[in-house]
């Protein structure tokens, strides 16, 4: 099993280290998410897949937390879900008999796919007013707002 994983993620030129035998932690790079730190860990019948999302919402907890849920309805080999604090993770198991190089690289895909694509949308849900306090902040003082642009539709003042 373990060749098969270290195939997969050299095969997806992904980064990755093996902590521990039989758990293997992968570096994927986003552009919305800078990267999505995914577990892959052999289990005795299944492999376990876990990435951390983002934190609790700090606000706007219903939405947020439809938007997940209806997420969760398309998605394939992963969903979201909440750790004991409430913080966000994409988690998913699949049998040691359905593990091949393929399957690993359609499941990096897909958390790769739903965390970066999602991370602006669950921002703007959960962290909508430490968004625009962030983006007055860094404005009185000059400081860049690059990494903010994608709010600026709701955060910036003089839209």
């Amino acid at each position: 099993m373990r060749e098969v994983i270290e195939a997969a993620l050299k095969g997806a030129e992904v980064s990755y280290e093996e902590p521990r035998p039989g758990a293997f932690l992968a570096k994927l790079p986003g552009q919305h998410k800078l990267a999505t730190m995914t577990w892959l860990i052999v289990g005795d019948q299944a492999l376990h897949v876990e990435a951390f999302f983002c934190r609790q919402p700090d606000e706007n907890h219903a939405d947020f937390y439809r938007w997940l849920l209806t997420k969760n309805g398309s998605t394939y080999g992963v969903h979201f879900a909440l750790d004991a604090v409430g913080d966000v993770y994409l988690v998913g198991r699949i049998p040691l008999a359905a593990v091949s190089e393929d399957e690993i690289d359609r499941l990096l895909g897909c958390v790769l796919t739903y965390s970066d694509e999602g991370f602006d949308r669950a921002l703007e849900l959960g962290f909508a007013s430490s968004i625009r306090r962030e983006w007055e902040w860094r404005a009185k003082r000059g400081e860049s707002l690059a990494n903010l642009q994608a709010f600026a539709r709701f955060a910036d003042p003089e839209r």
